[in-house]
């Protein structure tokens, strides 16, 4: 797949032929699903947790007298159906971590890029400099890249602190590590900005083996 290289003005200055193994793989949705719902997974704490009527710290004592008052026969206070009491079959903690092997993680970032690329959703630029951080700048620069009508994923091949902190106020973009590159980033922007670095990175990691 050709597509056009451009720079921070917008102009094309080159082309360049994204490698079909990444940006034309087959699509497979499952695995993305699968992909997806085991990074979200992951970044779940699974610290909730609710007290039961044994930890639950009120009166130990009985309530009231066992007969003659005409009322249910209770013992404790610390019973669910109280309110201020225990809960019943309440979540406890727990871990949601999920594994998958990394040539599938892999291969749903290639099904994810290959969506991009074929909806014209990928802009290449030959690189992205900024001598200060400046916030009005990039926003400029993202409207040379007809970048902003939604949201836009910046990746970087190390970092870089000026377009880093440039971008950190607005919210239609974020900047990631192209070596962090993951399903849930990608997916959720419509947009991949990448300069010719960062693709050099994904070549280098996604362009392996299946």
């Amino acid at each position: 797949m050709l597509v056009p290289v451009l720079n921070m003005q917008g102009e094309k200055v080159s082309e360049i032929e994204l490698r079909p193994d990444i940006f034309e793989a087959s699509v497979n949705v499952p695995l993305m699903h699968q992909a997806l719902v085991r990074q979200l997974a992951n970044a779940r704490l699974g610290t909730h947790k609710t007290k039961t009527r044994g930890e639950n710290n009120r009166s130990k004592a009985k309530w009231y007298r066992q007969k003659g008052t005409g009322r249910a026969r209770h013992g404790s206070r610390n019973a669910p159906i109280f309110v201020g009491g225990g809960v019943a079959h309440g979540p406890k903690p727990r871990d949601y971590e999920k594994q998958m092997p990394v040539k599938m993680r892999r291969a749903a970032l290639r099904s994810a890029l290959s969506i991009k690329a074929a909806a014209q959703q990928i802009v290449v630029v030959d690189q992205l400099t900024m001598d200060a951080p400046k916030t009005k700048e990039f926003v400029r620069v993202l409207q040379n890249l007809a970048a902003v009508d939604g949201k836009a994923l910046i990746l970087l091949p190390e970092r870089n602190a000026p377009v880093e902190l440039s971008v950190r106020n607005l919210p239609m973009a974020r900047t990631l590590r192209a070596h962090y590159l993951n399903i849930r980033d990608l997916m959720s922007a419509d947009y991949l900005i990448m300069p010719l670095g960062a693709l050099e990175v994904l070549e280098s990691i996604l362009g392996q083996a299946a």
